[in-house]
């Protein structure tokens, strides 16, 4: 077989080489989405109206409810469950007002599903004092002014609350760099760290 310079069979050219392989590619695409529409044709779509049984720890309480499973923790709290300390205040977990405890932990409940909390303990700022005596970190806030309009209030203490626990109040920078997902549009964040660095000096309980 008389073969061109370099080896290529005689006839083929650069070009021919090249619509050659991009026509192979372009098969092979339409071959996957093709798979791709099959695929997601097959798939039964979401059931209207679908439920689902939960049983939180809420403060405390077992919260048995039933739930969209698209419910977010947030939503469950407020309009559900009547807690409205948990505020609303991007819906993005970017503001950190919606904070409250999963098992310990701090999380933005507007981006936590309800559903993730069956069985498990959430604490929400209406479940820190123990009847009339307020949290030690409560009272830090309002001894240091550690508030003005309120509204990211109670997201911010169960953050502090969480940044103590964690062994994260160790000095003004740490506890600053841990708060940094709770924003104050009001700008007390002075008085939110000497707070903080109040209740982890003194080593109350939290």
């Amino acid at each position: 077989m008389n073969e061109e310079e370099g080896g290529a069979p005689a006839g083929v050219t650069r070009r021919t080489a090249i619509g050659g392989t991009v026509a192979v590619g372009s098969a092979l695409l339409l071959l996957d989405a093709e798979r791709v529409e099959a695929t997601v044709q097959s798939s039964p779509p979401p059931r209207a109206g679908a439920t689902l049984a939960i049983r939180p720890i809420v403060n405390g309480r077992a919260a048995p409810v039933t739930i969209d499973p698209r419910t977010s923790l947030l939503d469950l709290l407020r309009e559900r469950l009547g807690l409205t300390g948990a505020k609303k205040g991007c819906d993005h977990g970017q503001c950190g007002a919606c904070t409250v405890h999963v098992d310990g932990r701090r999380v933005a409940s507007c981006l936590t599903l309800a559903a993730k909390t069956d069985g498990r303990e959430v604490t929400t700022i209406e479940g820190l004092a123990e009847g009339d005596a307020l949290h030690p970190m409560q009272q830090a806030f309002i001894d240091h002014d550690a508030l003005q309009c309120g509204y990211c209030t109670p997201g911010q203490i169960m953050a502090a609350v969480a940044c103590v626990r964690e062994g994260n109040a160790t000095d003004r920078p740490t506890i600053r760099e841990y708060m940094s997902g709770n924003i104050c549009r009001c700008g007390a964040y002075a008085g939110i760290v000497a707070a903080i660095e109040d209740v982890a000096k003194k080593g109350r309980r939290v």
